[in-house]
C-alpha cells in the first residue's frame, strides 16, 4: 500500500522558500506556480497556509522590519549619549541584517508596486528617520564632526549598511563573521564621523 505524500510545509518553511524565490526572480516576476514548484507542493497547499502571494511578501517584510524596529527599543538604543546610541543602533542594525539576510534583502528590493510594498517603504523611511534623528542629536551634542553634513552622513551610513545584502555571502569559505562585519561598519563609519575629545 502506497502512502500519499504529506504536506510537511509549515508557514515558516513556506515563507523561507517564498523569500528565496522572490529574491531570485523578483517579487513581480514570481507566480504562485513558481512558488509551488520551488516548494514541491501544490498551489492549493500554499493557499492552505496563506491567502495570496502578497500575504507572503507582507509576512517576509514584516519579519525584517520587526527586527529592525526592535533594535530601537533595546536599552543600548534608548539610554546614554546620542552618539553612543547611534553607534549601538548601527551595530545592531548590521547584526539584524545578517541574521535575517534574505528577509532584509527582500525589504531593500521592494519598489512600491503594491500596497504591501508601499507600506514597507513607508516603514523603512520611518526607521531611517529615527536613526537620522540620533545623528542630528549627536551633532547637536558636538559629538559629530562639524564639517560633515548630517543629511549626507545619514545617507552614507545607510548606504554602507544596506550594501551588505549585495556582497555578503555567509556560505563562502572565509566569510567574515557577523561580529567582524559589524565591527568593520562601526569602525569605518564612526572613525569618520565622531569627534574625539
Amino acid at each position: 500500500m502506497t502512502m500519499a505524500k504529506r504536506d510537511t510545509y509549515t508557514p515558516e518553511s513556506l515563507l523561507a522558500v517564498a523569500v528565496k524565490v522572490f529574491n531570485e526572480r523578483g517579487y513581480d516576476g514570481t507566480s504562485m506556480e513558481h512558488l509551488s514548484k520551488a516548494a514541491g507542493i501544490s498551489k492549493s497547499s500554499i493557499y492552505h497556509h496563506v491567502k495570496s502571494k502578497e500575504e507572503l511578501l507582507r509576512l517576509a517584510i514584516s519579519r525584517a522590519l520587526d527586527g529592525l524596529f526592535a533594535v530601537l527599543e533595546e536599552p543600548g538604543a534608548v539610554g546614554g549619549r546620542a552618539i553612543d546610541r547611534l553607534e549601538y543602533v548601527t551595530r545592531r542594525t548590521v547584526e539584524v541584517l545578517l541574521a535575517e539576510l534574505p528577509y532584509v534583502t527582500l525589504l531593500l528590493r521592494v519598489r512600491g508596486n503594491t500596497d504591501t510594498e508601499r507600506w514597507a517603504m513607508e516603514r523603512r523611511r520611518e526607521f531611517d528617520h529615527q536613526v537620522a534623528e540620533l545623528l542630528k542629536e549627536a551633532a547637536a551634542d558636538g559629538d559629530l564632526r562639524q564639517d560633515v553634513d548630517v543629511r549626507l552622513a545619514t545617507r552614507l551610513l545607510f548606504g554602507m549598511i544596506n550594501s551588505i545584502v549585495e556582497w555578503y555571502r555567509p556560505e563562502r569559505a572565509g566569510a567574515a563573521t557577523t561580529d567582524e562585519v559589524a565591527d568593520a561598519v562601526v569602525h569605518t563609519a564612526f572613525a569618520g564621523l565622531r569627534t574625539y575629545r
